[in-house]
This record gives C-alpha cells, structure tokens and sequence, in this order.
C-alpha cells in the first residue's frame, strides 16, 4: 500500500474520458474495467489489512457490550483511512499511468478455470443434497 500513498488519484466522483481508459486495453473497454475490477479488490484488501493492523492496537476485551470507550487516536486512524481516495481511483490513476501488469489468459487456462468452477459447484451442490437429505 505505501506506493499507492504517492499516487494523486481523485477522492470524488470524476468524469473519465472512457476511450482513453479502453486504449489501455487493446481498444476493449469491458476488459479495461475488468482489470480497473481486479486491481481495485487488490487495493481494497491490502488497504483492509492494513487498517485492520493499526485498529488491532486499540482492541481491548471487555465483559460488557454496554461499555464502550472512544480513543482519540483510533477515531484518527479511522478517519485518515476515509480521507484517502477510494481502491476504484487509485486502480483507474495505475491503469492510466501504465503502472497495473495483466495479461489475458489463454485459451487452456480458462478451460481449467471453468473446471475448476464447476467442480466446485457440484461439491457444493452435494454436500447441499446430503445436507437436505438428513432432514
């Protein structure tokens, strides 16, 4: 995460030029948005983490729901997580700044993606099955 903080990428609503973005990608503007997707949920997660590390401080256990204790320093932490620019802007300033690697998978790699998909879906489908069964 600490080279996206280098990055000015926008923290409003922006209006993108979207055969731009498409140029990026072979001329295939679904495809651009596929990867701004995938990097994004990149972002998010490492951003999740990280936040998630800095709060694991401030945990404290307590026996009682009712009390509830408000650290300065926590509540700052969570607010300069909000001030930063959202996983999607930062995925789109990388894609236009050339600075996101993908490569479109061939033509095997998605038969064993579907396979694999689908194998997961009849184990889920099974296990569904013997869980409606035993009632």
């Amino acid at each position: 995460m600490n080279a996206n903080k280098n990055l000015q990428a926008a923290r409003n609503t922006v209006t993108r030029d979207t055969h731009a973005i498409d140029q990026q990608v072979n001329g295939n503007l679904f495809e651009a948005i596929v990867v701004i997707a995938k990097r994004s949920n990149q972002l998010g997660q490492e951003i999740k983490e990280e936040l998630n590390s800095k709060l694991e401080e401030f945990t404290t256990v307590t026996e009682s729901l009712e009390e509830v204790f408000e650290n300065r320093e926590q509540i700052e932490i969570s607010k300069h997580y909000e001030r930063q620019p959202k996983p999607h802007s930062i995925a789109i300033k990388e894609l236009e700044e050339e600075k996101v690697y993908f490569r479109m998978p061939t033509e095997e790699e998605l038969a064993a993606e579907a396979a694999r998909q689908e194998e997961i879906r009849r184990e889920r489908e099974e296990r569904r099955n013997r869980r409606f069964n035993r009632d």
